[in-house]
């Protein structure tokens, strides 16, 4: 197969070869898919029903939550039917569509993390300006700057990808369509036609973790002048969720692409995109539903 026109189809790779082991890992799929759909509808639910929860803070959450579901139903589905009807295909307008959809939706994502943590630094270190700067308008601006931003990312990143003239056959080392493999069946010259859309998902992730990390700081700040240890801790409580969902976000992200070359393998490359792909959708839910009082009762009341 010398390039892209030849190709009709991507071969992914399969969790397991004997059909025990394949149908085993559909049963767990489905049921870590299932929980992930149910705790995000929960919260999608809630945040819309519950009127003391339409604030700039769960308004934001509540996008969150539709992210996570986006972006695991972007992977998990197909894998799940390839174990049970044991094949490795997928077209190639569903591989590209599938690499445009996960960037879009953890590009956005990560763009909202970067947000709440605006939301928190406001709300800790400028409560009196609160309103006038997180207003129903600003918040739609910047809801709409994160969309976009997620959007452009993978328009960028999904046309350099399936442009590149490809060259190593049609296997690609991963359970769904993720790019840096299938940038490894282009030809050896191709890299080059990334560099724009590298540059500027670069640039996006790196400015929004400084912005994430000077948050923070001055979080950090303004709660340690607190002189009571209580009033610290009712102030700084609202942050953990958040916080453990960034660590948890980023971690498994930086992880993935960052790791040294000479660790990696092909099993190792799998239980990784499994770790970021998977877990946050599933994990962020039930972090923030722990930690928050008023999500709990809203949720409580939707059961009763």
């Amino acid at each position: 197969m010398s390039n892209r026109s030849s190709i009709t189809e991507f071969l992914l790779l399969p969790f397991a070869d004997t059909r025990e082991l394949q149908l085993l890992h559909f049963g767990l799929f489905l049921g870590i898919y299932l929980a992930a759909l149910l705790g995000n509808g929960l919260i999608l639910t809630a945040v819309a029903c519950d009127h003391h929860l339409h604030t700039p803070m769960y308004f934001f959450l509540l996008n969150l939550a539709l992210l996570d579901v986006g972006s695991i139903s972007t992977t998990v589905p197909k894998a799940m039917a390839n174990s049970l009807w044991d094949t490795r295909a997928i077209s190639y307008q569903a591989c590209a569509a599938q690499v445009f959809f996960f960037v879009f939706l953890v590009g956005a994502e990560y763009c909202f993390l970067t947000i709440m943590a605006y939301d928190r630094y406001i709300a800790i270190c400028k409560p009196l300006h609160y309103r006038s700067l997180l207003g129903s308008r600003a918040c739609a601006q910047m809801a709409a700057a994160a969309w976009g931003s997620g959007f452009l990312n993978a328009v960028l990143h999904t046309a350099t990808t399936f442009l590149l003239p490809l060259c190593q056959g049609n296997a690609v080392d991963q359970f769904f369509c993720e790019i840096s493999q299938i940038l490894k069946l282009s030809c050896s010259n191709a890299y080059l036609t990334e560099v724009g859309a590298l540059v500027f998902s670069f640039s996006l992730a790196f400015g929004c973790f400084l912005f994430l990390v000077s948050s923070y700081v001055q979080i950090f700040k303004a709660v340690l002048r607190i002189p009571s240890e209580q009033g610290q801790h009712k102030v700084f409580s609202p942050c953990i969720p958040h916080l453990a969902v960034v660590s948890l976000f980023v971690s498994t992200a930086f992880f993935a692409y960052l790791k040294p070359l000479s660790i990696s393998s092909p099993s190792l490359d799998l239980m990784v995109a499994v770790l970021y792909s998977v877990l946050p959708p599933v994990g962020n839910p039930f972090i923030y539903s722990m930690r928050n009082k008023e999500l709990k009762q809203a949720l409580w009341k939707l059961m009763t």
